[in-house]
Formats: structure tokens, C-alpha cells, sequence
């Protein structure tokens, strides 16, 4: 197996996106951790400290949506220049639409990131096929809702009722989980309310037949427009 495609495939089912057919959207509704009005803004800073290098970029909802099947997802740019992002709100369940890598052998996910009318505790999974490098793949993302009501602040700004979701990973390949210790995660993410994710850790550690890789990665909201 190729030495990056493994920590890529982890990092792709939470930082990539897809493209699907514009449509125009209906106004959007609102809700409490996620806003979907066009013109909004969010500038996000990337601290990586495997590379000791920072980044920003700058996430912009736009007037449009994109049909994927039943749903319809609203459509953001990312200044970094990735594909666009396209999130959906069905309820209490926050969706997102991604496109994996095309030699995992799958073009894309639904994955759901948010529940926010679980208690502390509860969870939701998610099961992907993939083939990497001829080996069959099952990643199961696991979310539990570590806390709400939260008070965080993040880069000078206070956020209240805030939400965290710890994420881990289960592999199996050919049909056998890999062992605990080739697989090692610390995955966060904070939600407030309207202004949606304002803060995320990654880190993830494998050393799985000859692929030994360490990422460290923080994303912390710098400042917002909802509108």
C-alpha cells in the first residue's frame, strides 16, 4: 500500500468535497448549528505541527444548491481552491457529500458529522467499502457526543451552548480489524450555534504494513459574517 493513501483516506472522508449539477436554492432555513444564507463567511486558520506551517482560507455560502440524490445540498467555496463544499440540514442531522480519492475504488460518501439533539454519550456510525492498493477496506467512522453546553473560546471569540464530537476510526481489511495499536486517533470537533464548526483536532497515527505516519493537525474559526 502506497505510504500516504491510508492517513489520506481518513483526512478525505472530512476535508473533501464534491460536485454535482447547480440548481438555485429557496431561502435558507435557519438553524441552530449550521448557517445556510448566502454571503456568509468563515476564515479559518490550519495550524499543522507535523510541518510547523500555518495556512488560511476562507469558506463563502453561496446562492446555490446542489441536487444529490433526494437532497438537496447547499453549495460553499473554499478559498483554498478544493472543490466546493455541499452541506445539508435534514432535521436534526447535519450532512455533508465528499469525493474520496479515485483509487479507493468508491467517487464519493454521504457522511453525517452532526447529531445535535443527542445527549452526552450517545452515537452514530458510519461503514465505507474502499479497495486500496487490491486490499478490501471497511472504514467505520465512529461519533460520540463528548459534551454540550459548552463554553469555548477560540482565536478572542467566546461561543456558549457549544457541541463536541469525538471521532474515532475502525478498519478492517479482508475482513480482520486491524490491530489497536496500528491505529492510533484524536479527533474533535466543536460546534456552535449559527456559526457551525468553530474548532477541530486531528491527529492520527499508523504504522500498518510499512506505512508509519504521524499527522497533527488544528483548525481554529478567526473570525465569521453570518448573515
Amino acid at each position: 500500500m502506497k505510504k500516504l493513501l491510508l492517513p489520506t483516506l481518513f483526512f478525505a472522508l472530512f476535508a473533501a468535497s464534491c460536485q454535482d449539477d447547480d440548481v438555485p436554492v429557496p431561502p435558507a432555513t435557519a438553524d441552530p448549528y449550521m448557517s445556510l444564507s448566502a454571503g456568509s463567511t468563515w476564515n479559518y486558520e490550519l495550524i499543522n505541527n507535523s510541518t510547523s506551517t500555518t495556512s488560511t482560507y476562507t469558506i463563502t455560502s453561496t446562492n446555490r444548491d446542489s441536487t444529490v440524490g433526494t437532497k438537496a445540498y447547499h453549495v460553499f467555496t473554499n478559498s483554498a481552491g478544493t472543490p466546493n463544499e455541499y452541506y445539508n440540514i435534514t432535521g436534526d442531522d447535519y450532512y455533508n457529500f465528499r469525493k474520496l480519492p479515485s483509487v479507493l475504488g468508491v467517487s464519493s460518501v454521504e457522511n453525517i458529522y452532526l447529531k445535535d439533539n443527542l445527549a452526552v454519550g450517545q452515537t452514530w456510525s458510519q461503514t465505507y467499502p474502499v479497495t486500496v492498493s487490491g486490499f478490501a477496506m471497511n472504514i467505520t467512522v465512529n461519533n460520540t457526543i463528548s459534551e454540550t453546553g459548552l463554553s469555548k473560546t477560540v482565536a478572542g471569540t467566546a461561543y456558549t451552548n457549544v457541541i463536541k464530537v469525538t471521532t474515532t476510526f475502525a478498519v478492517t481489511v479482508g475482513g480482520l480489524p486491524l490491530p489497536a495499536s496500528a491505529l492510533t486517533t484524536d479527533i474533535q470537533n466543536f460546534y456552535a450555534p449559527k456559526v457551525g464548526v468553530i474548532n477541530t483536532i486531528n491527529k492520527v497515527d499508523i504504522n500498518f504494513s510499512g506505512i508509519v505516519d504521524h499527522t497533527d493537525q488544528v483548525i481554529n474559526l478567526k473570525s465569521s459574517d453570518i448573515k
